[in-house]
């Protein structure tokens, strides 16, 4: 599983003045194939965190009637967010608290499953302090009045401990990348039960490349290089603290990573941060299958659950690069082959229906 997804994803750079007029039909068409490599890639369940024009949830729905293949999608709709920061344009959109909570009724009334706020800059933002608390309290608790009250969690992009110590206190249920925690904030949240989702792939020098290959331009490289150290050590005390991690790449999860997948090569980040095997294996599985609370359906392998399963050959609790060699995989009982290159690429060869789609015995 993969629970920090963008499958619209545009990061500035060559892709940014290549699509800068896409339709909203292309951009359908284009999240669709995103999600049908997501699948190929051995991803079967992902939770969007954040896309344009509800082409998301188009999406999640054409999977779901069986109308094109893809891992089952969850989904934060567009993002809550405020004048400057990430996800936004630098018109006016939510400020001040009544705005946001028309926002939030609007994105849950077009059927999405989480709320996401951003509370702090971003990496991809130009304007606004990673570190930085941008949204006011009156603004979060906005959010997480109204959210609470149709039964939706709301996570918080957030790079600062003081934006995530209001959140968390806010009873924000979840964490976005988390850039420079530290240790108190991540105590808190281990004592609140908040989620941490660290999305390391986009802050570490292993995985550069992929910024060269879509052309990032100096500013964006010297935010990525900014946060970096700290982003490591937050990761490092997350896990120390035995804060909630649940895996997201913030990347698409096929994206080619330091030979990997996107998706792989972040739980690889989180085994050399000091977890066990086991336990980054369940960051990927069981714990994302908590946090979306699924975990009746999946996210284990027990009786009366849905049949995801994957195929590596080795064992990860005694080899954790044996991930690499996925090849073949279940997803609800039906059976794909997806091959993964060198390069990290999922390459589709087919696919037979499985026997059923759930454990039987």
């Amino acid at each position: 599983m993969n629970v920090h997804v963008h499958l619209g994803l545009i990061l500035p750079g060559i892709q940014m003045l290549e699509l800068a007029d896409e339709s909203e039909a292309a951009l359908a068409l284009r999240m669709a194939d995103n999600a049908y490599k997501s699948l190929r890639s051995g991803v079967t369940t992902i939770r969007l965190t954040g896309e344009v024009r509800h082409a998301d949830l188009t999406v999640a729905r054409a999977v779901e009637r069986g109308k094109f293949p893809g891992p089952r999608i969850f989904t934060a709709a567009e993002i809550v967010g405020i004048t400057g920061g990430p996800g936004t344009t630098l018109e006016p959109t939510n400020d001040g608290p009544y705005k946001v909570r028309k926002e939030t009724r609007r994105q849950i009334r077009s059927g999405a499953d989480w709320i996401k706020i951003a509370i702090t800059g971003g990496i991809g933002t130009p304007g606004g302090g990673v570190a930085q608390g941008l949204m006011m309290p009156d603004e979060i608790q906005a959010a997480v009045e109204i959210a609470t009250r149709h039964g939706v969690k709301v996570t918080a992009h957030s790079g600062s401990s003081d934006a995530t110590r209001e959140a968390v206190n806010l009873r924000v249920k979840g964490i976005e990348h988390g850039y420079f925690l530290d240790r108190e904030i991540l105590q808190l949240m281990h004592e609140k039960d908040v989620w941490f989702v660290p999305t390391m792939i986009v802050s570490q020098p292993a995985t550069f490349e992929f910024f060269r290959r879509i052309g990032a331009p100096d500013w964006y490289m010297a935010r990525v290089k900014e946060v970096g150290v700290d982003h490591w050590n937050a990761l490092k005390m997350a896990v120390e603290e035995e804060v909630k991690i649940a895996l997201g790449s913030d990347q698409f999860p096929f994206e080619p990573n330091d030979g990997t997948t996107a998706t792989i090569c972040e739980a690889e980040y989180y085994l050399e941060a000091g977890m066990t095997p086991l336990a980054a294996l369940q960051a990927a599985t069981i714990q994302p299958a908590r946090m979306l609370e699924i975990d009746g359906q999946t996210g284990s392998l027990s009786v009366g659950k849905f049949a995801d399963i994957v195929a590596v050959e080795g064992n990860p609790l005694e080899d954790f690069h044996a991930l690499r060699s996925l090849g073949r995989f279940r997803d609800g009982g039906e059976e794909w082959h997806g091959r993964l290159h060198r390069e990290g690429s999922a390459q589709p060869d087919g696919a037979f229906p499985g026997a059923t789609g759930r454990l039987d015995r």
